[in-house]
This record gives C-alpha cells, sequence and structure tokens, in this order.
C-alpha cells in the first residue's frame, strides 16, 4: 500500500485544521516568494516558524494524528538534521503519549571525531525507519536521508511531512511530470503521509471567499498550481 495522506473519515478535518493552525501562526504565508526551483511562488510554508513551545507540541500532535490514521507500519522514526531533529524528537514524544513508544535517532551534518563519534545519534537505525522531515521540494534530503539508513543496514521505509506542494520537481534545471513525493512513491517504493497538501489549502482558502484578500489569495494559488502541479 502506497499511501499520499492520512487516511480515513477525519483526514480533510484534521488538513484543514492544520492549514488554518500554519496560517494563524505564520508559518503559512502569502504574497510572493522565491523558491529554490527559481519559481515564484504566491505561498511560502517555513517550518522554522514553529518556534516556541505551544506550536511545536501542537506541530507534534498533527504528525502523530496524520500517522496514526495513515496506517503505516514503522519501528523507529529517523529526524534528518537540521529541521527534522526537533521534529523527530517531538513526534516521538507525541506517539509515546498517544501509547505507541518507538525509538528515535537523528544524523549530524558533521562526523564527530571524540566522543562516541559518526554521524549518527540516538537509537541505533534498524528495522522500517520512517523519516519526518517538514517539506520535499526536490527530493534531495529524502536521497541523503535513504542512502544514510541503508548504509546503517536499515530499511526507509516511509516519510512523514507537513506540507505536500504537489508541484513539478526539477531535474537539472528543468520541470519534469512528477513532484518530489511522487518520486519517492513510486521510484524507491516508499510510502509518504502528508499532513496536508496544496488541494487542501485551496479549499482553505475557498472556503473563505468571502474575504476579499482571501479570495485573491486563492486565485493566484491556483494559477500557481496550474501551472506547476502534477496530477494526483
Amino acid at each position: 500500500m502506497v499511501t499520499d495522506s492520512a487516511q480515513g473519515p477525519g483526514r480533510d478535518a484534521l488538513a484543514q485544521e492544520f492549514v488554518r493552525f500554519a496560517v494563524e501562526s505564520g508559518v503559512l504565508r502569502f504574497g510572493e516568494f522565491k523558491t529554490k526551483a527559481g519559481r515564484m511562488s504566491p505561498y511560502f510554508f517555513n517550518a522554522g516558524l514553529f518556534d516556541d513551545g505551544a506550536k511545536m507540541g501542537r506541530l507534534a500532535q498533527f504528525y502523530a494524528q496524520a500517522l496514526v490514521a495513515s496506517g503505516i507500519e514503522f519501528d523507529m522514526l529517523f529526524g534528518p538534521a537540521y529541521k527534522g531533529i526537533p521534529l523527530g524528537a517531538t513526534v516521538a514524544v507525541e506517539l509515546a503519549r498517544l501509547g505507541r513508544n518507538v525509538p528515535f535517532a537523528y544524523n549530524r551534518k558533521e562526523a564527530k571525531d571524540h566522543g562516541e563519534g559518526g554521524t549518527l545519534v540516538g537509537a541505533p537505525l534498524k528495522g522500517r525507519v520512517l523519516i519526518i522531515d517538514d517539506v520535499m521540494s526536490a527530493g534531495t534530503a529524502a536521497r541523503e536521508s535513504i542512502a544514510l539508513i541503508r548504509t546503517a543496514g536499515a530499511t526507509p521505509h516511509a516519510i512523514a511531512i507537513a506540507l505536500d506542494r504537489q508541484e513539478k520537481a526539477t531535474e537539472n534545471g528543468q520541470d519534469v511530470e512528477h513532484s518530489a513525493v511522487q518520486y519517492v512513491q513510486r521510484a524507491l517504493g516508499m510510502q509518504v503521509c502528508a499532513i496536508a497538501k496544496l488541494a487542501d489549502l485551496l479549499q482553505y482558502l475557498a472556503a473563505a471567499g468571502g474575504d476579499a484578500q482571501m479570495h485573491e489569495h486563492h486565485e493566484r494559488v491556483l494559477a500557481y498550481r496550474q501551472r506547476y502541479g502534477v496530477d494526483d
């Protein structure tokens, strides 16, 4: 089974609640932002702005609820440096609170040459590993994590992200007809759990259509998806 989001009757409600939370927290912003691919995006999602205890705790709840609803099975969590480290740690705490206590590990960008040494910290990587990250743009970070996990003798099994942008990835500076998420699913055979997608953001903006500013944001985000979006 390949999972691209949380499933079940509560999935849409969870996604809408998350989008609202991200907007109200200032993490999901509207305007004009240049992406790594050089595109001018009408919205920007910066998980680094979940920057206090209350926001991080709530974010961890969304990840944990989405993972439980997805039905994805895994043996441990891995948080890739740097953003994945606090994400993986807080999600591990929240899963334990929900009765699912799993080991957690993360990596350093540079190997430590004293103490325990190496680039890996935490529980030994083994079994089916679920990677926790914020978004996937080009999928480069995901491939690095996958290689590290395989080198350790474990199985990179699934990835959990906060937002699936549902847009074309770029390879060698050219747009391709699949997203980074679809590449991970189709080429690497891994499951992906996204708390919310771009389609959920559009639904949120459409529901606030009585607000002129939200209507403008909806039209700009919709135009962006029509130009760069991928088919589900």
